[in-house]
């Protein structure tokens, strides 16, 4: 999504921020904003039932939520965080709800998201460039960090599909 994924993660900082500061849960916040986008309050609705939004979680984890809409698709998920004693972080669980519309191959389609949450993972928990020389030392996968197999939560794509005129992305 290239300028799409680095601006969802902007806005949805900002609206989590924004949900403290009124004291509110951040599932209900958005709800209570979106009133006149019923598409997006009815992703959201269903995310937090797949992923229990809101159940108390063992000590040191937590959950996180975003939605964003691009490309004629609007796609909601929870993280489920773990954090050790060190400070180190770990993604437990990721919990995705999709409606792009219509879905012709959905093996495709999830594939699409959890190889999405792959690259999100790797950018945000190991992510950097090394330029030596002025030339960056990562060239290739053979060289960059990736998340490892190991390493990568648990995930559910669900498919929550408006139909209609709309063919999303």
């Amino acid at each position: 999504s290239v300028g799409s994924s680095i601006n969802a993660f902007a806005v949805e900082n900002f609206v989590d921020e924004m949900a403290e500061a009124a004291n509110m849960d951040p599932l209900e916040f958005r709800i209570q904003r979106l009133s006149h986008r019923p598409d997006l309050i009815r992703v959201l609705n269903e995310l937090k039932e797949k992923a229990s939004w809101g159940r108390t979680m063992p000590s040191g984890m937590a959950q996180g939520l975003a939605i964003h809409e691009c490309f004629g698709s609007i796609v909601a998920q929870v993280a489920e965080v773990a954090i050790d004693n060190k400070g180190g972080v770990s993604v437990q669980r990721i919990v995705s709800v999709v409606d792009c519309g219509h879905l012709i191959n959905p093996l495709t389609a999830t594939m699409q998201i959890e190889s999405g949450i792959v690259y999100g993972l790797t950018a945000a928990l190991y992510g950097k460039l090394t330029i030596e020389a002025g030339r960056v030392l990562e060239s290739n996968f053979n060289n960059y960090r990736m998340l490892t197999m190991d390493e990568t939560p648990v995930m559910e794509t669900h498919w929550s599909l408006s139909g209609g005129d709309k063919w999303g992305g």
